[in-house]
Order: C-alpha cells, then structure tokens, then sequence
C-alpha cells in the first residue's frame, strides 16, 4: 500500500512530438501514480492528499472525469493507458510474462487533463489462480465509480466468452443493477479497446459480435424488481476501437494510439467521449469519500456472486471442477500450441484435440451433474465455448498454417509444370488444374482431420478462403504465363528486326522505309500468330482480354523497332553515314572505282552533287514512313485503340530526329564534308607543281660533263646508286627525320672522342693537371649515348635543341683544349 515513487517504468514512446503526452506537472519530476487498493483489498488513506497535492483536482469542482480499464491480465491495458494519458504504470516485462499491476492504481493524465485513470488489476491471472473475488470486487467499483470504461481485449478474444470476459461482466453488471440501479442517475460508457488487431476482419464486425454478446448478456440478467423491463441503452452505451499490434506495426500503433488519445482530448471531436450523460455529478474534493464508501459497500456486500446460497455453491463447484478438469486438457493441447503458432503443420492434431476435449467433458460431467441443474446446465455450456474456443483458435492456426503452404505449394508446382510443359500442347487448365486438384485434396483432408463433432464451429470459410486464394493464383499464373510470352515473342521479333533495320539503313535509298515496314509488318505478323497460340493454351478466351494482348504485343513490338532505328540514327551513326554517302559519291566513280582527280576534272560540280546526295539522306533518317505498311491503319493515328493500346503516343514515335537535331547534324555534317572537299583540292594542287621544261634543259647543259664523269667512273656510279637508293628508301619510308638525328649523333659521339684525344694529349705533356678528364670525357659519352638511343624519333624540335645545345658545349669544349694546348 502506498505510491511506490521510486520504481523505475519505461519511457513513453515517440509518435509524434506535437502529441506526445508530456510530464505531469503536479509531479515534481517524480512518479505520482498510487495504488488506490491494494491486493490485500484495502483502500489507501493517501487519495486525498493525491488528489490536492499530487494531481491538483481537489477544486476542480464538477470539471474533471475518471476512466477505469478492464480486461484479462497481460493484454496491455496498463501500456494503453500510458499511450492514451501519458501516465507511467508499470507495463509487462516482455521476457517474464507475469502480473504487472496488483490492486487498483490511479494516477492522473498529463498535459493538464482532469482526468483520473485508473489501471485496475487484470483479471483470470494464475497468480489468484481460482479466487475470483477480488475480480469481480474491482470490476464492480469501477463500474460504479468510472464515466468510461475501457474493457481491453485481444482481437481473438472477441467471441469467445471467458476469453472476452463475458461471464465476469454479466456478474457485475447484474450486481450492479442490485446495488446502484435505482439510485444512479448516470449512464457509463463501455469503450471496447480490440488489441493487435490484424486480421481483414473489419472493425464494424467485431463490433457487431461485442453487441450481440453484451444484448445476450444483459437479456440473461436477473434485474431487481421495477427494472425487469431496462435496456441496455438505459444504463451503458458502447463504443468500439482497435489497435494494430505494438509489436508488428509499431508506427501503426503508434498513430492509432494517438488518434484513440484525441477522443480524449479533444473537446470538439465529435468522437469526444467524456458527455454530460456520464457525469457521476460528484464534487472532485468529495471524490476520496465517495470511492472509499463504494468500495465498502462492494467487499461488505455478502451476495455479490449469485442470488441464492445454493447457485452459489454451485457455481462455485462448477468453476472448480471446470478449472481442474482444463489442466489435463491444456496440458495436452500446450504441448503443440507452440509449434502451430512457429507454422508448423502438426500430424494428429485433431485426434488429440478430439481426445482431449471428450476427457475434459468426462471429467466435469461426472462431479458437476449432481448440483443445481439450471446452473450446471449454463456452467457446462461455459466450459464447452471454452474448449471449443481454445481448440477453434488452435485449429484456425493450423488451418492458417495450412493455406499458405497450399498457397505456396501450388504457385511454386504451377510454376514447374507450366515451363515443362511449354514445348508440348497441354493445356494452362490441365496443367494448373492438375496441380490445384492434389493440393485441394490435401487441405480438405487436413480439415476434415480437425473437425470435431458437437463443436458449434466449422472450418467451411477457411475451404472457402482456399478457393479463393487459389483463384487468384491461378490467375496470376495466367496473366504471369502471357506477360512471359509477350517478352517471348518481343525478343524473337525484336531480333528479326534488328538485323533489318541495320540493313536498310546502313544502304539508305528510296525503298529503305518500304523495307522497314515490310520486316515490321513480318515480324508483327509472326508474332500474333505465336500470341493466339499461346493464349488459346492458357485459355484466354475473352475477347476484350485477347484484344488488349494482341495490342499490347504490337506496341511492344513498333517500340522495339523504333528503339533500333533510334540506336541506327544516333548523332555519330547519321554522321557516318553520310560521310560514306559523301565519300561513294565523291571519291568513286560510277563504276565504283577510286577517282584520280587531274586538273581538268570538274571537282566543284562533283562535290556539290555528292554532298547533296549525302544531305538528301538526313530528312529521309528524320521520320518514319509507314505508307508502305500492309497492317498498319492510314493514317497511322487511327491505329489508337484498334492497333495500339488506348492513350498510345505513335504520333511521337514516328519522329527519329527532331528538326533542331538535324540543324545541328547538317552543320557538322558540313564542317566534316568541307574537309573532304579541301583535301581533294591539295591533292589536285599537288599533281600540278612541276619543274619546268627550260629548267630540266639548263641542267641537262650544264650537268653534261659530271655526268659523264660519274656514269664512266664505276667508284662514282655504285656510290651515286647507293645514295640514291637510300634516299629513295628514306623518302618513301618517310625516314629522313630519324636519319638525320642519327647523324647527328654519330657527329656528336666522333666529336667526344676527339675531343678526348685531345685531352690524353694534354695530360701526357702535362700529368698533373686535369687527371679527372678521362673519366669526365667518358661518362660524357656515355650520357651522350644514352640520349641518343632513349631520344624518341617524332620530336624534331626537341632533336634540334639538343643538337644546338651538344654543338655549343662541344665548342666550349674545342675552346679548352686548345688554350690548354696552347698553354
């Protein structure tokens, strides 16, 4: 009993900073829950001193609300109310799995909130194990005591009855009716919280089943005497949210926490919950008074759990034996629990549940028979929903289990058998059909193995479920199997016209679109021969859905061939082939020989035939020509729709070279032509610079007599044919660059060496002077060597500036030696 400030809770979490629950500001930066009752069943002396100094809502006056939370223990009903209010309960440590709040706590909600929350003990929890007193004490204070409500329950809780907490809410509610029905004056809100909802179930049903079971509930109430003709409308209204799973889908929980907070918070909501009609119009400074003396009035009140002391012993030895005959039954069931839910399919499952829940109803009906009949009756009907409940969800797991492996299974083999059986004529239904036929087979029978006789629930939706998961996997596989034979057939004729189009436009001429077209339209035509085939063996019999195949194959096609034309008239290949154009026009003749152009020829006139032969070609590369086609619709924008899919842009495709491209590729095209031209022109330039005749005639004269003496001297003819001929070589070969470094070389390498015959002279006259200069002059020669062979041979003006530079030092050289001689 106490606050217990000093134990440590997790954090909020951070969905969003604008909505965050912040600190509360009474608190001091300390924890300001207290534990209002504790499990010893006593009520805290401290809730006034909360309610003045802790929470600051002792002068509220009419102005604040309190909120209560029901349900099973460790379904997170202490991590709601910190989500929803910013308090700081302790929450479930997710490796223990054991109780978290004992007694009833309250704490108030932050940002101001006049709101006292307060978290209430979970109920069937094993630490009370079969006392379920203290439940249905705290159940009923805080119906009496709370405007709201909030029964917290897991979504595979909803339809079952102790899973939903049915029993225990009839319980109070009927006692409530004794106690409180005459004198309260106020409705109390029921907002069911339906946790980890995940399932496609929608909200709206579940909702539907919670009003059915609370109906039932109140109908079956025995109500005190004037009030046997109350509604359930009359004392509690009912409200319905969920919650994805924390765990799952923490960002979904998150915003979902925070839209089910703003119901709290927000005053002009029309979803706000705190309404005139649940006021308990009970002063906030008497507020400590009032819950102490309910309290009272709820443990002193002897005949809180039936009407009469015989339903009372019988309910209560019903309840027992029930308890003690569902270890046996859960024990047994336990122990394949957890392999279903890790997705394993569990041979004999439905023997042993069958085994297992007859032993249970055995147990019971032989020791519960002998009480009170009524309740015996409604005590046997309880414990069957609650072996029916626990054996349907285990069922409904494996059954789970079950359709996505039949799932998988089936698209997997389907998969397989339709690849196998491409190269034959079976067809998509006997192929598929084969397939879903065995896996039927084998999910019917593992249904079948898990029915249990008596159990007022059946597994025909899952059948159900199974038709419809495979239905749409068979479809898939159909739609799957076209799309694959769409690329098929797009590859096949993408290759065709591929070597087409390379053709046609690499010998460009008048015929070059017909030629297209003619490939397109072969191509094309094969290609919806092949389609129909293969529709009519995966069964494509609707004509919408054929026609809308066959266009999307002839749009696949048409882009296949307007992407190679693309790739032919890139700006290099157009260029390319208008320079070869040019060039059969201009350097060949029409025999297709190479020309020689002499002086005479014409070659201004040629060129510009030739270039506007070549620029001819561009506008013919710039736009498609699909006059020539026999299947597709003139004018071409009419095939929209018929031809091509609905919304196809042909229009667009038809142009291959915008006009501002082809501005461009006509100035570049020029620049390169140009080039042409001016090459010919120097060749043409070249051929007519000839010596002239009175210049060949004055050397004839005056050269008489030497060649005389060279032809009769055979010394001078072998030496004059020798350097002719190397001349010849060299000027052919285009040589004379490296010949002439290479004599330059051997000058300078002769120059070293005299240079240092000139210095062992020296040093023979005089020893004592320069006696390193050998040593010098050799590695000089050396170096000299070395460049001379790394030089490479295209530098020409390199080669001069060296050999100026090595004749400057050389002289320098000479220089020295000769005062040193001198001297």
């Amino acid at each position: 009993m106490g606050a217990a400030d000093n134990q440590q809770v997790p954090e909020l979490g951070n969905a969003g900073s604008h909505a965050v629950p912040r600190p509360n500001k009474f608190s001091s930066g300390k924890l300001t829950r207290l534990q209002m009752v504790d499990d010893e069943q006593r009520f805290s002396d401290k809730l006034s001193e909360y309610m003045q100094q802790r929470w600051g809502l002792a002068d509220a006056g009419f102005d604040y609300n309190v909120v209560a939370v029901f349900g099973s223990q460790s379904t997170g009903k202490s991590t709601l109310l910190n989500r929803l209010f910013g308090t700081r309960f302790d929450v479930m440590d997710e490796g223990q799995r054991q109780q978290t709040t004992r007694g009833i706590w309250a704490d108030r909600g932050t940002d101001a909130m006049p709101v006292l929350i307060l978290d209430v003990e979970g109920t069937d929890g094993r630490e009370r194990g079969e006392n379920q007193d203290f439940e249905r004490k705290s159940a009923l204070f805080s119906l009496a005591v709370a405007e709201v409500l909030l029964v917290n329950m897991w979504e595979t809780m909803v339809g079952l009855y102790n899973g939903a907490n049915m029993g225990l809410l009839k319980t109070v509610m009927e006692v409530n009716l004794q106690l409180f029905g005459g004198s309260q004056g106020s409705k109390t809100l029921l907002h069911f919280v339906i946790r980890d909802h995940v399932s496609s179930t929608p909200l709206a049903n579940l909702a539907k089943t919670l009003r059915i079971d609370m109906d039932r509930i109140w109908m079956g109430l025995n109500k005190p005497e004037g009030l046997e003709d109350a509604k359930l409308g009359d004392y509690f209204d009912l409200k319905f949210s969920s919650l994805p799973h924390k765990l799952l889908q923490p960002e979904n929980f998150e915003q979902a926490a925070l839209a089910l907070r703003s119901q709290f918070v927000d005053t002009k909501s029309s979803e706000y919950v705190f309404q005139p009609e649940y006021k308990r119009r009970v002063p906030a400074d008497g507020f400590p008074h009032y819950a102490e003396a309910v309290w009272e009035k709820v443990v002193s009140n002897k005949d809180l759990d039936l009407p009469t002391q015989q339903e009372l012993l019988a309910q209560y030895r019903c309840d027992e034996i029930a308890a003690a005959a569902l270890i046996p039954f859960r024990a047994a069931i336990d122990a394949l629990r957890p392999r279903v839910r890790e997705g394993e399919i569990v041979q004999g499952l439905g023997e042993v549940a069958r085994t297992a829940r007859s032993q249970a109803l055995g147990a019971f009906d032989d020791q519960a028979a002998r009480y009170h009949s009524e309740v015996y009756a409604k005590k046997r009907s309880a414990f069957v929903q609650t072996l029916d409940g626990e054996l349907h969800a285990l069922a409904l797991n494996q059954v789970k289990n079950a359709l996505s492996q039949a799932a998988d299974t089936f698209s997997s083999q389907s998969h397989k058998a339709l690849e196998k059986a491409e190269s034959s004529d079976r067809s998509f239904s006997v192929v598929v059909g084969a397939v879903r036929k065995r896996v039927s087979t084998w999910f019917n029978d593992l249904v079948d193995s898990l029915t249990i006789e008596g159990a007022e629930w059946t597994l025909a939706a899952e059948v159900k479920q199974l038709e419809a998961m495979l239905d749409t996997i068979t479809a898939k596989l159909r739609e799957a199997e076209m799309e694959r034979a769409l690329k098929q057939l797009r590859r096949q004729a993408q290759d065709t016209l591929s070597e087409v189009v390379a053709d046609r436009l690499n010998n460009p001429d008048e015929a070059m679109w017909s030629g297209v077209m003619a490939g397109f339209d072969a191509a094309n035509t094969e290609a919806e021969q092949q389609l129909r085939r293969r529709m009519d063996m995966a069964e494509v019999y609707g004509g919408e859905q054929r026609s809308k195949l066959q266009r999307a194959l002839r749009s696949g096609v048409w882009e296949d061939m307007v992407r190679a034309l693309k790739e032919e008239v890139a700006d290099q290949m157009v260029l390319l082939k208008l320079r070869s154009k040019l060039e059969d026009r201009f350097r060949y003749d029409e025999a297709g020989l190479p020309r020689v152009w002499r002086p005479s020829d014409d070659i201004d006139a040629q060129f510009a035939q030739a270039r506007s032969a070549a620029q001819a070609l561009l506008p013919l590369f710039s736009r498609i020509d699909t006059s020539a086609s026999s299947t597709l619709p003139q004018p071409v924008s009419a095939a929209v729709g018929t031809f091509f899919p609905p919304g196809f842009d042909v229009e667009r495709s038809l142009v291959l070279i915008s006009a501002s491209r082809q501005r461009e590729l006509g100035k570049r095209f020029g620049r390169e032509a140009d080039a042409l031209y001016l090459e010919a022109k120097r060749a043409m330039v070249t051929t007519q610079n000839h010596v002239p005749v009175w210049v060949m005639v004055l050397l004839v004269l005056l050269g008489w007599n030497e060649a005389m003496t060279i032809l009769f001297n055979p010394l001078y003819l072998v030496l004059t044919a020798l350097i002719a001929g190397s001349a010849f070589v060299l000027h052919n070969l285009r040589l004379w660059g490296p010949a002439v470094r290479a004599v330059g070389g051997l000058v300078n390498v002769a120059n070293d060496h005299v240079h240092e015959l000139l210095v062992e002279a020296v040093n023979r006259t005089d020893p004592g002077r320069n006696r390193d200069a050998p040593a010098e002059g050799r590695s000089r020669r050396q170096a000299r060597s070395e460049e001379i062979e790394m030089d490479p041979l295209g530098d020409s003006s390199k080669d001069s500036s060296v050999s100026r530079s090595s004749n400057s030092s050389h002289s320098i050289s000479r220089s020295s030696s000769k005062s040193q001689l001198h001297t």
